[in-house]
């Protein structure tokens, strides 16, 4: 069996060259392509656009209610005996009411019907309800998209942040591989010291875990950002954008930020139709005490005859216009309690509403800070990584001249690899802010 220290750096070979899986064929994606694949195959959008379908179908509905409904019905009975129809002749001393039977023993019946409303008080606000719904569900689409969208741009951005972290990891590890090297030289020539040698491999060990823990987030994100495209799982994928850090820009004001806000978030859109909604429930319910009032029309013919001879049998018709009121009376006050339920609901709108305004005010103030903070942070990891840079190009060559001590130089470098790897993340926080507080106010693209 093979040693455990084996396994694990041939592990960490596989890892840094790339040969954990055989080569298939990779597609290369810009942050604006992969931006066009998750509007085209991302589930959640998707989703979304069919509850939209959803919706529009619901408005089809709705306006069902001012147009005409027609109906047609068809019977066939066979009796076997005839059917009685009381009322004929005296009343019998007795009491009893006398009956007679006449027809024909298998009958036909066939009518069609019309009913045209002319007053539904349901009509107006179940079209309006279905229309603001319609409004909510494309409020809906574009919320979910901004959100998919906002995540897929930090996933990717991640991905680039922490392939830039993988790079300085490898130079960091290089550069403590030429100081290990250089010590076993000089303790190989007598003039170097074991624990300069031991210093120095453990060094170069203590960088390789961190090593292999990117390169399996590096996996686990590209995996994240695959599922927000919508792509296959199994389809390797280049990033073709580079880490770039746009210049200073002017920061918005927070009433700028809060009226953006309120004005394009998906969100705050939402709940102010959603109060409009409820609105419209308060209507339609209040409809179900009112009368309705409906043109009907009918056509019918009938068929009396016996043996199933119906192709030797009278056809007679009859027909009818008229008009129909309904006028509802009493339902077991389940009318008064959904009335009720209704305006419930809109004060709750309401006060979901209003809630949410005020928390919006310190969701605003939070991203502009962490916009300015991240900021700040960005400049201050630029100047310490530019110094950390200069330090040690400075104590290398000293160190190489024979006037630093080995233990400058490792210093040096560590602090180095910490400055880059701040920077990096300053960069990162930087733009996650700068997509946080896009989204926050709307803006999709």
């Amino acid at each position: 069996m093979k040693p455990l220290r084996y396994i694990y750096r041939t592990l960490l070979l596989a890892l840094i060259l790339g040969a954990t899986r055989p080569a298939v064929a990779q597609q290369s994606l810009s942050l604006q392509e992969a931006v066009q694949l998750a509007d085209l195959h991302n589930r959640e959008i998707l989703e979304s656009q069919l509850g939209v379908e959803q919706a529009a179908q619901q408005r089809i509905v709705a306006r069902a209610l001012y147009l005409p409904s027609v109906s047609a019905q068809a019977g066939v009975n066979h009796y076997f005996d005839l059917p009685p129809f009381f009322g004929f002749g005296e009343t019998s001393s007795e009491g009893k009411v006398p009956y007679g039977r006449f027809g024909g023993k298998d009958q036909l019946n066939a009518s069609v019907s019309a009913v045209q409303p002319i007053y539904n008080p349901l009509a107006i606000p179940s079209l309006h309800h279905a229309r603001l719904q319609e409004r909510e569900s494309q409020t809906a689409l574009q919320g979910r998209r901004q959100e998919v969208l906002a995540s897929l741009r930090e996933t990717y951005l991640k991905v680039l942040v922490l392939n830039e972290r993988i790079k300085l990891q490898q130079e960091s590890i290089r550069r403590n591989n030429r100081v290990l090297q250089d010590a076993r030289s000089l303790l190989l020539q007598g003039k170097g010291l074991r624990v300069d040698t031991l210093r120095a491999y453990t060094a170069v060990r203590n960088l390789e875990p961190e090593l292999v823990r990117l390169s399996f987030a590096v996996e686990t994100s590209t995996l994240q950002l695959k599922t927000l495209i919508g792509v296959d799982s199994l389809q390797d994928i280049v990033l073709t954008d580079s880490l770039v850090v746009p210049g200073p820009e002017a920061v918005p004001s927070e009433e700028d930020v809060y009226a953006a806000a309120k004005r394009n978030n998906p969100y705050f859109q939402s709940l102010a139709l959603r109060e409009q909604l409820e609105d419209q429930q308060v209507r339609m319910t209040s409809s179900l005490r009112k009368p309705q009032l409906s043109a009907v029309a009918q056509y019918q013919v009938q068929s009396h005859t016996n043996s199933f001879e119906y192709g030797n049998a009278y056809y007679p018709s009859a027909s009818f216009v008229g008009l129909q009121l309904s006028v509802p009376l009493f339902a077991g006050f389940s009318s008064q309690a959904k009335v009720k339920r209704a305006a419930l609901g809109r004060q709750q709108a309401v006060l979901r509403q209003q809630h949410a305004h005020e928390q919006l005010r310190a969701s605003v103030h939070q991203a502009l800070a962490a916009r300015q903070e991240s900021f700040a942070r960005l400049e201050t990891a630029s100047v310490t990584r530019e110094t950390a840079r200069l330090s040690y190009t400075i104590i290398q060559y000293r160190y190489k001249s024979g006037i630093s001590a080995r233990l400058e130089l490792t210093d040096a470098e560590l602090a180095l690899s910490t400055a880059q790897s701040n920077y990096l993340e300053a960069v990162y926080d930087y733009l996650s802010a700068g997509i946080a507080l896009n989204k926050l106010q709307g803006i999709a693209d």
